[in-house]
């Protein structure tokens, strides 16, 4: 009914032609053997080849960074929190959920977690500045801050030279992804 009272209406103020021409038609009313409205163009191999590679740093350097915060906590006997195994748990599925939503949607993910992680830093980075400078364990930690600070903004970049903003309701993945993360962090810093 609805479709024949629009029908109706665009006859009766001459809109017929301008309608029948949206492109959004080829959706509902075109030819679904349309290879433009039943498939997706191929990524080209260079440009898959560059995100894989950008994709293989960032695990390297993630991987890297674990590494380097599990012999600080030993260095500065730094009780690990409790929900350390939760949040592994937790980050491998809120990678794996967004990438089976697609790769823009894991982009936006990591566009959300690097942005929260990156301020994180900062904020450690503003609290050391009170430190006394007179351990050379304090000046090397901040510059290890720095430049995992620093990784986790090029992954920023990186995810959104990706088309991370591109990702179905990236605002509300965003917004939920980041606000996730925050509380993971306040939450294992306390407990």
């Amino acid at each position: 009914m609805l479709h024949s009272l629009s029908a109706r209406c665009l006859r009766r103020h001459g809109l017929r032609r301008w309608y029948s021409a949206l492109p959004s038609n080829a959706y509902t009313n075109g030819d679904p053997s349309n290879p433009a409205v039943s498939s997706t163009p191929d990524v080209p191999s260079d440009q898959r080849n560059a995100l894989d590679s950008a994709l293989r740093e960032m695990l390297q350097q993630e991987e890297k960074h674990l590494a380097v915060m599990n012999k600080l906590q030993l260095q500065h006997n730094v009780r690990p929190t409790i929900f350390a195994e939760v949040a592994k748990v937790a980050g491998f599925g809120l990678g794996a959920v967004t990438a089976l939503m697609g790769k823009e949607s894991a982009m936006a993910c990591t566009e959300a977690v690097e942005t929260v992680i990156g301020e994180h830093y900062d904020d450690q980075l503003k609290e050391m500045a009170q430190l006394a400078q007179d351990h050379a364990s304090v000046p090397l930690l901040q510059d290890v801050i720095r430049e995992f600070r620093d990784d986790e903004l090029e992954h920023l970049d990186t995810a959104v030279k990706n088309f991370a903003q591109r990702a179905p309701a990236h605002a509300l993945l965003s917004t939920v992804v980041g606000a996730g993360c925050k509380i993971a962090i306040e939450l294992c810093k306390r407990v």
